[in-house]
């Protein structure tokens, strides 16, 4: 049995407590931590490398030690997140992120939350051989309800099975400006209520309908108050939505009211500002008057609230890193993630606390809210993973996925009967080697692969292949934005071939260009690309419905989608 202190951790015997008794277990567990704990526990830590007691050179720059088991025996984080990208590449196989997981949970003298940002789609952590599935948006275009809590359902038991229990979704944004360069097809509409809808779904696919479910995950809504209405990236600057506070209860607070009507566990910030909400220039990460004013007290949200990346420029743009995490716990945070340096950013909330600026009684709501969601979501419960079992669940939803798939693609216009395709075997051009070789060996056709803005070297090879089709089938990438994009799309629509646009990413796409036949899959994920070569082909029709409202020369309205 696994102590804090010299207190012994829940035991299973807790299952058959009250909600009360349960609560007051995560007390008696606060009561046992020392004060490095409990500030401990606020934190959701990177991680380098792809095993817990390997050496990385990168750990000893980021935290002082070689191995990701040293770093958590030293600053005792309350969890960690794990990525795919060249940085910090932490994921290979199931079994291998399973065998990481229970490396880090065994170091941890406090179960870990261990997390990451499978949001599906666009966002997605865990490539093949994991269940690939196609985005929010796309689920937003099959209206259907139950398809998006399949979809939740199916992420969490596989990321259980490697020892993920935190996945930083949904995304609750209503995605209201079609020049939103983040958000986009991470939002499932531009309508506030279908995409409550679907958020709630999606909070019960992930979370289970009932508690102690261990194949469920801690799931997290973002970003509040609503990331949709920007037209900058905070990743890289610091958005403002100029919402008014009737505008925000109209339009982006339902998707947050129906997370928390579904229980959620978890809601994540946005480093936005907001003037007409909250005039001090603050991110509403760290402004009192957004969490604690508006989700807190206005929508009675007594959840964990965690931060978005604390490496973020829209967060660090006013206020130092050792600033950042006193300011935001001072706001009503609960979980701090990432912060640029976690040495300073623990020492930064230690001081705090023992000058007195933040007390240790405002620690400790913020602990217990932690440990209750760590309780209740079983992971007090027991950490370790099966390894093997891991590699025989994870990517065991395939035909779930292809169903699901299925019922996304919109076919907005077809004015000149080129779909189904028929015999023929059509060249396909693509901003993307994998979506563009996949639908071309599906169609038995020739491919050309340009990059996102084609060169002229590139549109000419277009042009050249062109000449020798009889169809051309055009994947599309946020064409609306991309000049090279759409002048090429317009060149091989005058080349008199019947040409078959299809937006892969953002949706806008489709009310740009000369082209008379145009689609959306909202995705270039395997089934995503699937589904729309059934529909090209005649072996399946089409089901999906415009999610937003497309403005541009062409417009379409929220809800179009042709059908036979």
């Amino acid at each position: 049995m696994r102590k804090i202190a010299a207190l012994t951790l829940v035991t299973t015997a807790t299952i058959a407590l009250t909600p009360v008794a349960r609560a007051d277990a995560s007390v008696a567990t606060l009561r046992g931590m020392s004060l490095e704990q409990k500030v401990g526990q606020l934190f959701v830590t990177y991680v380098n490398g792809q095993a817990a007691d390997v050496p990385h050179p990168e750990n000893q720059t980021d935290f002082g030690v070689a191995t990701a088991v040293e770093m958590v025996r030293k600053y005792q984080p309350g969890g960690v997140i794990y990525f795919n990208n060249s940085s910090r590449d932490n994921i290979d196989t199931p079994r291998q992120v399973a065998r990481f997981s229970n490396g880090l949970q065994k170091a941890s003298k406090i179960p870990l939350l261990i997390s990451t940002d499978q949001e599906t789609g666009l966002v997605t952590r865990f490539g093949p051989p994991a269940t690939q599935l196609p985005g929010s948006m796309a689920l937003g275009a099959s209206r259907s309800a139950e398809d998006a809590e399949e979809a939740a359902r199916i992420t969490a038991q596989e990321l259980r099975a490697m020892g993920i229990n935190q996945n930083f979704a949904p995304d609750a944004d209503v995605n209201s400006n079609p020049a939103n360069p983040i958000i986009g097809v991470r939002s499932f509409s531009s309508d506030p209520q279908l995409a409550a809808d679907l958020v709630k779904a999606q909070v019960r696919g992930y979370e289970g309908r009932r508690w102690f479910d261990r194949e469920s995950v801690t799931s997290t809504a973002k970003h509040f108050p609503g990331h949709g209405d920007t037209s900058e990236d905070s990743h890289t600057s610091l958005p403002v939505s100029n919402r008014s506070l009737d505008q925000w209860r109209q339009i982006d607070a339902p998707p947050f009211r129906a997370a928390i009507a579904a229980k959620i566990d978890s809601i994540m910030t946005a480093h936005i500002q907001v003037p007409q909400i909250d005039p001090s220039g603050n991110p509403a990460t760290l402004s009192p008057k957004i969490i604690t004013g508006l989700l807190r007290d206005e929508l009675k949200y007594d959840g964990v609230v965690v931060t978005d990346s604390l490496e973020m420029k829209g967060v660090r743009k006013l206020h130092s890193d050792a600033e950042i995490p006193v300011l935001a716990v001072k706001a009503g945070v609960d979980q701090l993630l990432m912060p640029p340096n976690l040495g300073l950013a623990i020492d930064s909330v230690l001081k705090a606390v023992r000058s007195g600026e933040i007390s240790e009684r405002r620690i400790d709501e913020s602990v217990q809210r932690i440990l209750k969601m760590k309780l209740m979501r079983g992971v007090m419960l027991g950490t370790e993973v099966d390894e093997a079992k891991a590699e025989q669940v994870v990517g065991s939803n395939t035909e779930a996925a292809q169903r699901i798939a299925d019922r996304t693609v919109t076919v907005v216009r077809n004015d000149a009967q080129a779909i189904p395709l028929n015999a023929s075997a059509p060249l396909v051009v693509g901003t993307g080697d994998a979506p563009a070789t996949a639908l071309a060996a599906r169609l038995k056709g020739t491919k050309v692969v340009t990059a996102t803005s084609p060169t002229p070297a590139q549109a000419q090879q277009a042009l050249a292949a062109a000449a020798k089709a009889d169809k051309i089938v055009v994947l599309t990438n946020n064409l609306s934005t991309r000049p090279a994009q759409l002048d090429l799309l317009d060149k091989l629509v005058a080349t008199g071939k019947p040409v078959i646009a299809v937006a892969t990413g953002n949706p806008y796409d489709v009310a740009h260009g000369n082209a008379k036949t145009w689609l959306a899959t909202y995705s270039t994920t395997t089934v995503s690309i699937e589904a729309l070569a059934r529909i090209l082909l005649g072996e399946a029709t089409p089901q999906g419905k415009l999610p937003v409202e497309v403005p541009g020369p062409t417009p379409y309205p929220l809800g179009h989608g042709v059908t036979w």
